[in-house]
């Protein structure tokens, strides 16, 4: 998104400043980077691998040499201003140059790791990284594998990694902590608790059909019990399941076998992030006698993408009851089906991953050497614009796509649990803070009185809790004239702070 700001103190400055800004370049946060290529010679420990640095609106794909290989499972994360920190596969956990870090082997101890250590993981959404709450410098991998007789997992994990360690590489300082034991099925999720801060964390039960719920605070990893969905029972596997970028639904799959066909339906939930309650919104036939394993929500959180291997849906999910919520937006290839690189490996569709810059990413179920990417995923129907086996990748991927939760949700506004009682919260002060027009088309005036002596900072907030714009306020200054053209229509939260005071208005972004 490109930002304009003028004083009007400052205009010819700040013009030729505003060339230099409105410049694409790439966006820092938590979820910049995509790794992926897995190791088909074992002999070579260091086989060419690709990776991707999402923008807000563009990508850029890395060739490079790495030792960590990913079968299906990813955990990665970047530091709040995109600097690549860690990463796993279920086997171990590389630091921010592809080392193995400081007591970073022997994840997931038992039967199963051990047979996956040349190749990693080969479970859907087994790995997620979240910052501790509170703390800059730590981060928590959950994780887990498939051990006992029946495929089931016995135990969800959790481990603790400072990023500050070994020189600023990072040490994992505590490793195969039990969240839980007992018999667990496919796949986790994580989504940001109705206060801002702390992380709700989802496993689900051997049958798919109950969910076991985790709680981590700035303090520790609180099991916070379970809850039966009830849903058709059919077994351990969930697909991918996700919440949501608002934190107000979550979704998963589930599948049984019939005579050389698929039954597969899907179960929607509405999601209170304040108690960790599900809803349950529907549950969905879309049977095409073909198995499926992807999902993902577009970044307005209103359309559900999921696939089989042959069809990519899409459901409204504000609109369950109408004609046409349900739709087939791509079919992939199938005379003649399209070989990546040569025959007998052909792309499907898969895995998915909606990245940064807003578009999802779609995996095949074998190693092909291209990903699908669609364009519009908050457009309706076929707008959403599905491009098949568009990128061409410089290694062999499989299915892996990390887990990257909304890092960006906000506190829950206006809900019980909007607010922490901190003595580091700012206190509420009104600057005599005015905003006109509003609402607005996104060309809009500020007026303020900061504290005696004291600089401020203005920032925009959209309803998911991201921070979307920020300016320093220079000292004594009282008036600012903000242009914002492309913020897209809704309402944001516009906030100022200075000397520990703050006030939060309502702005109204309408373009005709």
């Amino acid at each position: 998104m490109k930002l304009n700001f003028i004083n009007i103190s400052r205009v010819i400055s700040l013009w030729l400043i505003t060339l230099l800004v409105n410049s694409d370049s790439f966006s820092q946060g938590y979820n910049h980077t995509w790794l992926l290529g897995y190791h088909y010679n074992i002999s070579n420990p260091t086989d060419t691998m690709a990776r991707m640095d999402f923008s807000s609106s563009n990508y850029n794909l890395i060739h490079y040499q790495r030792k960590m290989p990913f079968g299906i499972t990813q955990g990665n994360i970047s530091d709040e201003n995109g600097n690549f920190l860690m990463s796993s596969n279920g086997i171990w956990i590389a630091n921010n140059v592809g080392d193995t870090m400081p007591n970073g082997t022997g994840l997931n101890p038992g039967m199963y790791a051990n047979m996956a250590k040349p190749f990693g993981v080969n479970i859907i959404n087994a790995n997620i990284i979240l910052p501790m709450p509170d703390d800059t410098n730590k981060f928590v991998l959950f994780h887990k594998t498939l051990d006992d007789v029946f495929g089931y997992c016995p135990t969800i994990f959790y481990t603790v990694i400072d990023k500050t360690l070994d020189n600023g590489k990072g040490d994992v300082i505590s490793k195969n902590n039990v969240a839980l034991s007992g018999s667990f099925g496919h796949g986790m999720a994580a989504c940001k608790h109705g206060n801002g801060r702390d992380w709700w964390v989802v496993a689900f039960s051997d049958k798919a059909d109950t969910i076991y719920k985790f709680l981590l605070t700035p303090n520790n990893v609180q099991y916070a019990g379970f809850q039966k969905l009830n849903v058709p029972v059919y077994g351990p596997w969930a697909g991918q399941p996700v919440f949501s970028p608002d934190g107000s639904k979550f979704a998963y799959r589930n599948a049984l076998s019939v005579i050389n066909t698929w039954y597969q339906d899907l179960r929607l939930f509405h999601f209170d992030r304040c108690d960790g309650s599900f809803s349950l919104d529907t549950v969905m036939d879309y049977s095409d006698d073909y198995l499926g394993y992807g999902m993902s929500f577009s970044s307005n959180s209103r359309f559900l993408y999921f696939d089989s291997y042959l069809h990519l849906f899409q459901l409204d999910t504000d609109s369950l009851t109408a004609p046409n919520s349900l739709q087939i937006v791509a079919v992939t290839d199938t005379n003649p089906p399209f070989p990546s690189p040569t025959p007998p490996f052909y792309t499907n569709f898969h895995t998915m991953y909606l990245a940064a810059n807003g578009k999802i990413y779609i995996t095949s179920t074998s190693g092909v050497i291209h990903l699908h990417e669609m364009d519009y995923p908050d457009s309706a129907g076929i707008a959403c614009n599905v491009n098949l086996h568009n990128i061409q990748l410089p290694c062999l991927n499989f299915g892996t796509v990390p887990v990257h939760p909304n890092y960006y949700l906000g506190r829950k506004i206006g809900s019980v649990c909007d607010t922490l009682t901190s003595i580091n919260d700012l206190t509420e002060h009104n600057f005599k803070f005015s905003i006109s027009p509003n609402p607005t088309s996104g060309i809009f005036k500020i007026i303020y009185l900061l504290p005696q002596n004291q600089k401020g900072v203005f920032e925009v907030y959209d309803v998911t809790g991201k921070k979307v714009f920020s300016y320093n306020l220079p000292q004594w200054s009282t008036l600012q004239f903000i242009s914002l053209p492309k913020l897209s229509n809704g309402i944001y939260a516009i906030k100022i702070n200075s000397d520990n005071l703050s006030i939060t208005k309502k702005l109204i972004i309408h373009h005709e």
